[in-house]
């Protein structure tokens, strides 16, 4: 080996591409790694948290049905969040280190379950699909933006 690192009959400038190469990889790698983390950290920290809030409510005599539903929210929030730096990790790791069409289809698998789950949890969540939150948020707010109006609400009692 000489002293430039270089093997005897290796074109120079190889060593570097190579050692770049795997430098790009371990960078990806680490990101990917780091995405995955924050992902578990959130869905721990999330659910810990909901955990201490829901035992909050509780010990405030709020009731047990109220302080469920809030706790059932707080999970589903931390899990659509961790859910979502899953999915940054998957890609990362998926289409920047090695792109191959099965890596890909495996990808698009887990984006797809995990789109699913958001979709599933946010309707948990808020009560309405994403697309027909502000259609929602029109409908519940009557005039001063206080519930529904008797107008939209055939059921509400009319006031003389």
């Amino acid at each position: 080996m000489e002293e430039s690192g270089v093997q005897p009959g290796e074109p120079v400038g190889s060593s570097l591409t190579t050692r770049a190469a795997m430098d790009y990889e371990q960078l990806v790698s680490a990101t990917a790694r780091v995405f995955e983390l924050a992902g578990v950290a959130v869905l721990l920290l999330g659910a810990l948290l909901a955990a201490g809030l829901f035992a909050g409510r509780l010990a405030r005599r709020t009731a047990f049905q109220d302080a469920y539903h809030a706790l059932r929210a707080d999970l589903g929030r931390a899990i659509l969040l961790g859910l979502e730096l899953l999915v940054i990790a998957d890609i990362i790791g998926t289409v920047a280190i090695e792109p191959t069409l099965q890596n890909l289809g495996v990808l698009a698998v887990i984006v797809a379950i995990r789109t699913f789950l958001s979709f599933a949890l946010e309707l948990e969540v808020s009560g309405c699909w994403p697309w027909q939150r502000a259609h929602a948020a029109d409908r519940h707010s009557g005039p001063g933006g206080h519930g529904p109006s008797a107008q939209e609400n055939p059921v509400a009692p009319r006031t003389p």
